[in-house]
């Protein structure tokens, strides 16, 4: 499609890129020294952040890095040297009582009900966790809030000029972005003297910066998939051997059910260093005897996460005190399976009230998250592999079939989606096709086409080609996922399933080769524009950009859009997409 290709390229020249100077390229020309620290009040946050984007990875020399991998060990090794050269030892993090937890699809809610449920006990809480959602201070919770501009401002100068004055000629003067973030967490930690920390890993476990860590508390694994195979590996069970990598010596471990290879190499990982590894029961188990559990977070999936994060925060309480000082940590059964299990049961306990209330309390924001405005509902979720947007489908099914259906009108389904890194966007557009949307929307991971000012969401992992052509290869797989459809006749009257009093059926597009209904848009904030129609209460944007509705497809769509009794968004394929749209519909955040 050259005429999408010209229009869009054209318009996301005008997106929000630093200057030349203030590029990470720039600033090594120049020297990271010659950032001046921060002079006026109320500007110090953005700064701080400004030269922490500084440290990201460009994205020519990501591509370099990649093809040049050098010993995984090595790195992890410059890490603790990091570490030491911030002025701390390994062993001062045993002080943190490290709950560490990894796993390819649901880790971080796992991290959020664990959090939970420990503070119900009345312990101050650390949380460590990626990526953010709109600002880069989320990614340092204190008592499940994150840190305070002010808070992250001090630490992260403190931080940084502590490695600028212990450089040498035989290394390298700043960690990378992720490697940065990770120790300033454990300084926060630490200096905010919390009684535990929730670390979760960020990509893959043996040699994760996070690893640096000797003496967890108690170790978790979430459900495992493909993910990041390029670093990796191309299996789930090469997967599982990187995740197995954060077991220690004599420290329990718990996953959840797993398919047998990947759960054979856990098991084996374990034994090689001596650690218990139990597989966790079903929530059903820990449901036996008393009334149901309710989930602050939405989705069948989520009920394996709080299974996992009761045994991790249980286990957390009785290691910390063997003596039971804790009140009511939970009254055990024992288990007496009726087959065989691949690992030792984890034990069945009673969830005390403190555990039912952290579950039923977590917010975990942008995953399985609805906000209902008006005619419009949106369904966040940053699902971004195989099993997780499989997850997403079923959840986004079933709230639709729950969801009250519009007395008279039409209803509009709608996908916002955008795909990063190495993963397959084909395959997961099509795990999304029996959603049966109207419109599928795509659009990179740009809140606004000019937004210099926002420093959270700056990325120089990816360069504006990039995302731009991206966005364009979506649209291209839905369009000939689109034509096989209708060439099997997949979509005869029979296969659809209940759409309310008045289905909407729109006329294929002819310009589009495969004939489906989809746009491109230069960011986020203009796809918002053209979903919402202003009828969202909360997100008032500008007036359109010029050009946002010549687009027959566009102008067309808008008016059923104008007029449908009911909308319904699904955003996912990124968390980076999640948080942008989370940033123009709920500013809060971004207070």
């Amino acid at each position: 499609m050259p005429w999408a290709r010209s229009h869009l390229r054209a318009a996301l020249s005008l997106a929000a890129v630093p200057a030349r100077g203030a590029t990470p390229e720039g600033a090594a020309r120049r020297g990271l020294s010659a950032w001046p620290a921060p002079q006026e009040p109320g500007m110090e946050y953005q700064d701080a952040v400004r030269m922490l984007n500084t440290l990201q990875t460009n994205a020519s020399y990501l591509e370099q890095v990649k093809r040049e991998r050098g010993d995984p060990q090595t790195q992890l090794e410059a890490m603790e040297v990091y570490l030491v050269r911030s002025g701390l030892q390994v062993e001062d993090l045993d002080q943190l009582n490290i709950i560490h937890v990894t796993g390819t699809k649901g880790k971080g809610s796992t991290c959020a009900f664990t959090e939970r449920i420990l503070r119900n006990y009345g312990l101050k809480t650390g949380f460590f966790s990626s990526p953010h959602l709109v600002q880069v201070r989320e990614r340092i919770r204190i008592d499940g809030l994150p840190i305070s501009p002010e808070l992250f401002t001090k630490h992260f100068w403190r931080l940084y000029h502590r490695l600028e004055k212990t450089k040498d000629d035989s290394c390298v003067s700043m960690p990378a972005y992720f490697r940065f973030l990770t120790l300033m967490a454990f300084h926060v930690f630490l200096q905010e003297k919390v009684d535990l920390a929730v670390v979760e890993v960020g990509i893959g476990g043996a040699y994760d910066c996070t690893n640096i860590i000797r003496k967890p508390v108690v170790c978790g694994v979430s459900s495992l998939g493909l993910d990041h195979v390029s670093l990796l590996g191309d299996t789930v069970e090469k997967i599982a051997w990187q995740k197995g990598g954060i077991f220690k010596h004599g420290v329990p471990a718990f996953t959840v059910l797993q398919p047998e290879g990947p759960l054979a190499v856990l098991r084996d990982r374990a034994q090689q260093i001596s650690c218990p590894l139990y597989l966790c029961p079903p929530l059903e188990a820990l449901e036996e005897g008393g009334p149901p559990l309710t989930l602050g977070l939405e989705g069948e999936h989520q009920r394996s996460n709080a299974a996992l994060a009761l045994q991790l925060a249980h286990c957390w309480l009785q290691r910390r005190d063997q003596q039971g000082a804790w009140p009511g940590i939970g009254k055990l059964r024992v288990s007496r399976p009726s087959v065989p299990w691949p690992l030792p049961l984890a034990p069945v306990f009673q969830p005390t009230s403190h555990m039912r209330h952290g579950l039923r309390d977590t917010e975990w924001p942008g995953r399985t998250q609805v906000l209902r405005r008006g005619p419009l509902t949106w369904y966040l979720d940053g699902a971004h592999t195989t099993s997780s947007v499989q997850a997403c489908v079923r959840w986004f099914r079933q709230a639709l079939r729950c969801s009250e259906r519009p007395s008279c009108g039409p209803e509009v389904r709608v996908l916002l989606f955008n795909s990063t890194g190495d993963r397959d966007p084909a395959a997961l557009l099509k795990l999304l096709q029996p959603c049966q949307f109207d419109y599928a929307v795509f659009c990179p991971n740009l809140t606004e086409v000019a937004s210099t000012g926002n420093a959270d969401q700056q990325n120089f992992t990816v360069t504006l080609d990039q995302v731009l052509l991206r966005c364009l290869e979506h649209q291209q797989h839905w369009s000939c996922l689109g034509e096989e459809q209708a060439s099997r006749g997949l979509w005869s009257p029979s296969s659809l399933e209940p759409r309310g009093p008045a289905p909407l059926q729109l006329v294929p597009h002819r310009p589009h080769p495969c004939g489906t209904s989809s746009l491109v848009f230069s960011c986020i904030s203009h796809a918002l524009q053209w979903i919402s129609q202003g009828r969202d209460p909360v997100f008032q944007a500008p007036s359109p950009p010029r050009g946002l509705l010549t687009h027959p497809m566009a102008s067309s769509g808008a008016s059923i859009l104008r007029e449908a009794a009911a909308v319904h968004v699904l955003v996912t394929g990124s968390l980076h997409l999640v948080g942008g749209v989370l940033k123009l519909l709920e500013p809060s955040l971004s207070q």
